[in-house]
């Protein structure tokens, strides 16, 4: 903070003095210094910002006043508060000519803004005209800016002024090119994979600091490919050679030392370039040395350089004399009463250590003695040491020390690594079992939750398993002694959950092996670890168990298991749980206290935990039982690897008779549903099904005039589905077609009960003989009639002896009417004159042109001639539903005065009078009298019908 305060001064002053700033600023920087909270400083940044807010939007502030205002700014964003309302004037700044001023906004940019920031496409044309710029401190700024600035999108945009700057005059800016570059190799390898090979050229230069530039970019080149700059090795070493001898001008000396940071850098490549390299390493030996004996070890520059040099020559192939200068110089710095010399001794040494242990075991002792510093980080580092020194010889030691370590601190962190190294080294050098349990105990005890839990299966394998040497009496005597040990631990409070199961095991395993301790005696101290780890069930599962165990190995012996209370309570718990695994292992136990001697040693052998369990994958004892599986039909088994390999239909279906075991998704199509129920058309098609006659039909005489024949009466159009067409028809002409104009009349005639039954017995005998022939119809003309009329497209006709005519429409003409006539457009007349002729006119041609062959010109012959109701029927009953079917047929035809047909079925010219013929009052008002005397309502639109109703 006082360096803060003394640079902020400085610039005050000299800003004061030499470029006209005010005051303020003075007084700015004075009292930031001067403040004692933060607090009291964020109150005078607060001020300061509402002061630039208002200078910043006067017009009128001169541009010197301007940019005391930008590094005002800049204080501002340093120290933590929101500078963006300035940002836009600083971009400005970049555009200004004066060079002063774009060098201030170039700085204040670069700190204001990063490279994903929207003003950035506000500086990009700024800096590719300022990289074109006569003036080499521009283009140095500009540099400057694009180092900072220039993201991934927006470097094809100034790549090319970048490479053309790498032969500029000024070696100033051949250096910022070169950082330029690496920055983009950084930032998109790719968009500069060209132009590495200018880097290899920038060695070259006549200038110290354009090379020095270019080992940058080149380091993270060989880091990532080593072998494509083997070639440079001679390069590097004669460079090196060279600033060693102080070739370099004085000006690149720091504290006496030529160059040093560009000999660190060349040591660093020299390092990953003999690594490994015999032939390398033999060319930087001598410089290396020369190097090392060349170092000023009483400045930190000095030491920096020999640290390097230690850690290029334990990457080097080895070599006895670079050994032993790197030994000397390890040693003065252990020596050292600084701890920074310190920390690079420990560092180096643990370097050298896989190039010669011995040097190592030289400094063991200035190695414990740094154990003792209270520097935490220089103890860290000197564990990393001793972990990597660790033998059987200097095992104990060195583990007891890192386990006392492990204790002293809370860093849970830490305590973790700390204890998975002594782990690990117990278990890779321990002296003896006994020794390695001890020290697995304290790892347990202090580390708690923090060890991994392969380590305690790493430890109950090894009590398991004993000594290798075969040595029965020394495995009795581990195993008494792991017993022993952990009933004395028991009894500390908070054991951790895996050192907890370790210790169940071993007292269910070996806790009565060698009769020191009765069963009564180690199970209630099971008991007891149940008993207090009751939320753990992992813990109470070992805990039953090992009691499980234990009651087994008293039976084996021809004991009697003696159960203790406490012991048997615990065993009813369990067996009502929750846990379905404590539940097993409690009926586990009461299965087996029924069991004799014999049975419980096959199912509980004694020690038996270490032997092999053969398994046979293959299973044979199940052969018979597939064999006959297969003789009933069934199908083999696939396994999980081929039914992943089935990946088309084809397999699919080749095995869809194994779909059930499989769990892969199908791909293939479902089958069509197979119903009895006559398919619904949908509305691109309208086809031509034999209906069943309904029962209620029965009652009503039906005859159905056809124009082509009389043995299928009973063909409908199934039109369900089939979209509707409401309002009125806007054709605008008329052609007459026979072919599609079928007139139709429908009568309703009262009649006896005896015409009835004969007319109802001919009508079923017309349905019966309607199933056994259909008409064949193109699928265009079923769109056509269906798209255009909603009904039948041909008709049907039946002899005329009877003198009834009655038409059969989807499935009965009186209850489907309305149906009818909801499908068809409302006339906007309607004729009731004496002739009730019913007239369909032609639909007109040309919105349908498209479908202008399927009009059958040549049936003018066959077109159906339907006779008047008065010849036929003059003495019958009157027909008062023929009025109403009249009505939902001349619905379907539109206007029913556009064409006139006569009788004979041929068209005739409209004469004069029947022009005129029109709606007839008198006989209007007759014809609902009578339809309302036989309670029949009209079920067609008829606004003319109540029109004359209403007089």
């Amino acid at each position: 903070m006082e360096q803060f305060k003394t640079i902020g001064r400085e610039l005050a002053m000299g800003s004061q003095g030499g470029f006209g700033q005010s005051k303020e600023f003075l007084d700015l920087i004075k009292s930031i210094g001067e403040t004692r909270s933060k607090s009291e400083e964020d109150r005078i940044i607060l001020r300061e910002v509402e002061t630039l807010k208002a200078r910043f939007s006067d017009p009128n502030t001169p541009k010197f006043k301007l940019k005391e205002y930008i590094i005002r700014l800049l204080y501002v964003d340093m120290l933590g508060h929101d500078a963006s309302f300035g940002y836009i004037h600083a971009v400005k700044m970049t555009h200004d000519e004066n060079l002063q001023l774009k060098k201030t906004g170039y700085l204040a940019v670069t700190l204001f803004l990063n490279e994903d920031h929207d003003l950035i496409i506000l500086i990009v044309n700024t800096i590719q005209k300022d990289l074109k710029s006569d003036n080499y401190l521009v283009v140095c700024a500009a540099l400057n800016a694009v180092c900072k600035l220039i993201n991934e999108e927006t470097i094809p945009a100034v790549l090319p002024q970048v490479v053309e700057l790498l032969g500029h005059q000024k070696e100033a800016v051949r250096k910022k090119a070169v950082m330029a570059l690496h920055r983009f190799n950084q930032r998109a390898p790719g968009s500069v994979s060209h132009l590495i090979s200018n880097f290899r050229k920038k060695l070259c230069d006549n200038d110290p600091g354009v090379m020095g530039a270019a080992l940058c970019p080149l380091l993270d080149l060989i880091m990532i490919d080593v072998d494509s700059y083997k070639d440079l090795v001679v390069s590097f070493v004669n460079i090196l050679k060279q600033v060693a001898e102080r070739r370099l001008p004085k000006s690149y000396d720091y504290h006496q030392m030529p160059a040093p940071f560009i000999q660190i850098k060349l040591l660093k490549i020299l390092a990953l370039l003999g690594n490994g390299d015999k032939k390398a390493s033999e060319q930087m030996y001598t410089i290396i040395g020369d190097v090392m004996r060349k170092c000023d070890s009483t400045s930190n520059i000095g030491n920096a350089i020999l640290y390097e040099s230690i850690c290029c020559v334990s990457a080097l192939h080895p070599n006895p004399k670079l050994l032993e200068a790197a030994a000397d110089a390890i040693s003065k710095f252990l020596k050292s009463d600084s701890h920074n010399l310190k920390y690079l001794g420990i560092d180096a040494l643990s370097r050298l250590i896989k190039l010669s242990p011995d040097i190592a075991e030289q400094h063991q002792l200035a190695v414990i003695d740094c154990l003792e510093d209270r520097d935490d980080t220089l103890k860290r580092k000197t564990f990393e040491l001793l972990y990597k020194m660790t033998k059987s010889s200097n095992v104990e030691v060195i583990v007891d020390r890192m386990i006392d370590y492990m204790i002293s601190i809370n860093d849970s962190h830490n305590k973790t690594e700390i204890a998975s190294r002594c782990v690990e080294l117990a278990e890779q050098f321990a002296t003896s079992n006994q020794w390695f349990i001890q020290t697995m105990n304290r790892v347990f005890e202090h580390a708690g939750d923090l060890v991994n839990t392969k380590v305690a299966h790493n430890l109950m394998r090894l009590i398991a398993e004993g000594f290798k040497d075969d040595d029965d009496a020394a495995d009795g005597q581990l195993r008494s002694s792991a017993v022993e040990s952990y009933l004395r631990i028991m009894g500390e409070p908070k054991l951790p959950s895996a050192f907890l199961q370790v210790i169940c095991w071993v007292l269910g395993e070996y806790g009565t092996a060698d009769g020191k301790y009765s069963a009564s005696y180690i199970t209630g101290k099971l008991f007891d670890v149940a008993e207090a780890h009751s939320t753990d069930d992992t813990v109470k599962a070992y805990a039953v168990t090992a009691l499980m165990k234990i009651y087994s190995f008293e039976i084996a012996a021809g004991r009697e298991a003696d159960i203790l209370p406490e012991c048997q309570t615990l065993i009813e718990e369990m067996l009502a749980s929750h846990s379905t695994d404590l539940q097993q292992r409690a009926y586990e136990i009461q299965a087996i206290l029924g069991l004799d001697a014999h049975a419980t040693t096959i199912i509980m052998p004694r020690d038996s935990s270490c032997e092999d369990i053969e398994m046979d994958k293959d299973l044979p004892f199940l052969d018979g039982y597939v064999q006959q599986a297969f003789e009933k039909g069934a199908e083999p088994y696939i396994p999980e690897s081929e039914r992943s390999v089935i990946s088309n239909i084809s397999d699919f279906k080749s095995r869809e008779n194994h779909e059930s075991l499989t769990h892969a998704l199908r791909f293939e199509a479902y089958e069509l549903p197979k119903s009895s129920l006559p398919p619904v058309l949908a509305s691109s098609s309208t086809e031509l099904v034999p209906v069943p006659e309904s029962s209620y039909i029965s009652d009503i005489p039906q005859s159905v005039p056809s124009s082509t024949n009389a043995s299928s009466s009973d063909l409908k159009l199934r039109l369900d589905g089939v979209q509707r067409k409401w309002g009125q028809p806007t054709y605008s002409s008329v052609t007459p077609s026979p072919s599609s104009t079928n007139t139709v009349k429908i009568q309703n005639e009262s009649t006896q009960h005896e015409s009835v039954s004969s007319s109802n017995s001919k009508a079923k005998k017309v349905s019966y003989d309607s199933k056994k022939q259909q008409i064949e119809i193109s699928p265009e003309k079923q769109k056509l009639a269906a798209s255009l009329f909603g009904s039948a497209s041909k008709s049907e006709k039946r002899p005329t002896s009877s003198g009834h005519k009655v038409s059969k429409t989807t499935k009965a003409a009186t209850s489907d009417v309305a149906a009818v006539k909801a499908s068809q457009p409302p006339p906007d007349l309607l004729d009731l004159g004496d002739e009730l002729s019913i007239t369909s006119s032609t639909p007109a041609i040309d919105p349908f042109k498209q479908l202008e062959g399927l009009l059958d010109l040549t049936q003018d012959e066959s077109t159906t001639t339907i006779k008047a109701a008065g010849v036929g029927a003059s003495e019958e009953a009157p027909n008062f539903m023929s009025i109403f079917a009249d009505m939902s047929l001349n619905d379907s035809v539109g206007n029913p005065a556009s064409d006139v047909f006569d009788i004979g079925g041929s068209t005739a010219e409209p004469t004069s009078e029947q022009l005129s013929k029109g709606p007839n009052l008198k006989e209007a008002l007759e014809k609902d009298a009578r339809v309302r005397q036989l309670g029949v309502t009209p079920s067609g639109q008829n606004p003319n019908l109540f029109k004359d109703l209403l007089g």
